[in-house]
């Protein structure tokens, strides 16, 4: 790994960042299951790419879905979650492609997946701390350009849910206060599973936001955020096509 490389920056910040947490909440439980996630993230990686190419490979993607995966789910919850759901998010990778490239984020897939077939549970470990978040998801999405994403998702997100706020007569500043900041600036903006030209990605964002809004409005049972990333992802190829 080489530290200019984004996704090793990435996998210095979210360990810091689960050390902190780890700390500050005296959740030693997180950052055992966390390690976990990763032990068998890059595993499970490992062995899908030893079967195509005859060589042991640890890639970083692999480390970043298990971290992802850590702070995502519930910590304590049956171990049986921590096993399978890196399996899910990197067998996605591997077999879900369209075009050389995967459809689906995979911590997302692997996540909702298991939400689905096994009722598990999401915690999103700091999604509120948007004083870390924020700058340091700035600085990522700068060097990944995916500066029109956050754009598209901000505006809609504030224009919904702040006509929501007019309307139930609260202050519109709350609506600060319950944003996801580790989805806005971590999940919506993975660069392998989002557009790559600046009118597509706008409007990945604003589908995004729209969808997240919906979604929890009807009072989904399931994660609204990861059904919503997960649509959208799908759209990617059709948004791919737009002209410059």
């Amino acid at each position: 790994m080489k530290f200019n490389s984004i996704k090793t920056q990435l996998i210095i910040f979210f360990t810091i960042f689960a050390i902190f947490l780890s700390f500050k909440d005296r959740d030693a439980l997180f950052l055992l299951t966390t390690s976990l996630s990763v032990f068998l993230a890059i595993g499970y990686d490992a062995a899908l790419s030893f079967q195509k190419n005859k060589k042991i490979i640890v890639t970083e993607s692999s480390i970043i879905s298990g971290l992802i995966i850590g702070f995502l789910l519930y910590s304590k919850q049956p171990w049986r979650i921590f096993v399978l759901t890196p399996l899910f998010a990197i067998g996605s990778k591997h077999l879900l492609r369209f075009k050389d490239r995967h459809i689906f984020n995979p911590a997302a897939f692997g996540i909702f997946l298991t939400i689905i077939l096994l009722g598990a549970q999401t915690q999103w470990k700091g999604t509120y701390l948007w004083y870390i978040l924020a700058p340091v998801g700035l600085y990522f999405i700068s060097k990944i350009r995916k500066l029109e994403v956050l754009i598209g998702y901000g505006l809609t997100a504030l224009a919904l849910f702040g006509i929501q706020a007019v309307l139930q007569k609260e202050p519109f500043l709350n609506i600060f206060g319950y944003l996801s900041y580790f989805y806005i600036f971590v999940m919506v903006i993975e660069p392998k599973t989002t557009p790559v030209r600046p009118l597509g990605k706008f409007l990945f964002g604003i589908g995004g936001a729209s969808l997240v809004f919906i979604l929890t409005e009807v009072g989904v049972k399931f994660d609204a955020e990861l059904c919503s990333l997960l649509v959208l992802n799908l759209f990617v190829p059709l948004l791919n096509k737009i002209p410059k």
